[in-house]
């Protein structure tokens, strides 16, 4: 048996499965934690490698490795490969006022002509600019710029060297200065941003790609992408209730929403991957929850015992800022309550429709985009609740299935993995777990009250 690692290299934890590059099979699997925070040095990413695959019984048996990671962090290096600074993550917003700029500077439609996407907080470019302008000295310091599973990458090779440095047609999507189309930097976009061009960015390796390591390492993939292989979409629109709450699907060509709300990345296959994210999912269970007084069982009871629509109370949740819409700076809201409806059982339903809402807005967008939105996969650590499951296809009006819970960005990473052992033209097919497929009449109020509240932020 010839086996295969995955790495999962998240906001909040490092996960490795390990896995029969055949069949796909679970052999053993470990993980870590990574540390609280928007920016975060490096060196504890490599410390919770290393931690989890330790957990995970090690690479002495294994032949071939991918890694996965949060996207669009920005990992600085200087030329002897020291870390500039600490990165700054997906989450981290005090660039939004640099990607303003930016977007400005050319256009939003002009972005989403070249790269297929407009720059929000979240992309590296942004961060990029917000480096320039207020630690100038780390700025000229850089010599290279890559991202977060491109340096772990880059670390298990172990050279050291900056030409080393290797990536991903995905991740390398959601810079903001990548064409996926003509596969290549773009570096008068780097510039507009940096204000040089001159740094070291990584080499963008093919789906099915390798270079040499402790084993055979492959190119990657940023989480959402690694998600879809791992999960096998197939034609329906996968979205991951995690840390983000994601909207994506397959497609032949490369989104170009000049609105911003669907971001034009690549996938991991070689084809696209129209993406919609939210910043705000699991932690809004989590945040109510802890409100409340209770744990997420009982959260999940409580929004199960209320009625659809919770009785006119919304919330809008809005409780890290806004992505989709690019509202940086907002907060959350409960609207409606009255002395009749202000339960705990209305407040708990409301956080998970307001959830679920948030993340229609994406499935709306992506169908503007010419996706096909006639069913929903349902993965990450909230779709274990049973209310988001059974609330979830009046939110979203269609058919909901949900897989099993796994470790599906590993598992895509891992799927990777084996495809470099194969030299095909596609990944190896591997069983996928067992789905349970969730039905409902929907209930477009839930969608009217939500949009109402939700446009009060809109028309400040």
């Amino acid at each position: 048996m010839t086996l295969v690692a995955g790495v999962d290299s998240s906001t909040q934890s490092c996960k490795v499965v390990v896995r029969d590059a055949e069949t796909g099979r679970l052999v053993r699997e470990g993980r870590a934690a990574h540390p609280d925070g928007t920016e975060v040095h490096p060196s504890h990413w490599w410390s919770a490698l290393q931690s989890a695959l330790a957990d995970a019984g090690g690479l002495s048996d294994v032949a071939a490795l991918s890694v996965a990671g949060q996207q669009h962090g920005m990992v600085c290096l200087d030329e002897a490969g020291e870390v500039v600074r600490e990165a700054l993550l997906w989450n981290d917003t005090r660039s939004a006022a640099a990607a303003a700029s930016l977007t400005d500077e050319l256009g939003a439609s002009e972005w989403a002509a070249r790269i297929g996407l407009v720059p929000v907080a979240s992309f590296t470019i942004t961060k990029l600019r917000w480096l320039a302008l207020n630690e100038p000295a780390n700025a000229r310091r850089t010599a290279a710029v890559c991202l977060p599973h491109d340096w772990l990458t880059w670390r298990l090779r172990g050279t050291g060297s900056l030409s080393d440095l290797v990536t991903d047609r995905s991740d390398a999507s959601g810079t903001g200065y990548f064409d996926s189309v003509a596969n290549e930097y773009v570096p008068d976009l780097l510039s507009l941003a940096l204000g040089r061009s001159d740094v070291v960015l990584p080499r963008v390796l093919g789906p099915a790609k390798f270079v040499d390591g402790p084993v055979r390492l492959g190119a990657g993939a940023g989480d959402n992408a690694a998600a879809m292989l791992g999960v096998g979409g197939g034609t329906d629109v996968v979205v991951s209730l995690g840390t983000s709450g994601v909207v994506t699907a397959t497609s032949e060509v490369r989104a170009a929403d000049a609105s911003g709300i669907v971001a034009g990345f690549a996938d991991a296959t070689g084809r696209y991957l129209p993406l919609a994210c939210t910043l705000n999912a699991a932690r809004v269970l989590d945040a109510t929850a802890r409100m409340l007084g209770v744990d997420l069982t009982r959260l999940s009871d409580l929004a199960l015992s209320a009625k659809p629509g919770a009785e006119g109370v919304v919330m809008v949740p809005y409780l890290e800022g806004e992505r989709t819409p690019n509202l940086p700076d907002a907060t959350g809201a409960l609207h409606g309550l009255t002395l009749t409806n202000a339960t705990p059982a209305n407040i708990a339903r409301a956080a998970i429709e307001g959830m679920l809402c948030g993340l229609a807005v994406g499935l709306d967008a992506l169908a503007e985009q010419g996706a096909d939105v006639t069913g929903v996969r349902l993965v990450g650590g909230a779709a274990v609740s049973p209310a988001v499951r059974e609330i979830a296809p009046m939110v979203f009006g269609v058919p909901v299935t949900v897989p099993a819970p796994d470790e599906y960005v590993a598992n895509g990473a891992a799927r990777q993995a084996a495809w470099t052992l194969t030299g095909e033209a596609t990944p190896p097919e591997w069983t996928l777990a067992e789905s349970t497929r969730y039905e409902a009449e929907a209930v477009p109020e839930i969608r009217a009250r939500y949009g109402d509240a939700a446009q009060r932020y809109l028309s400040r």
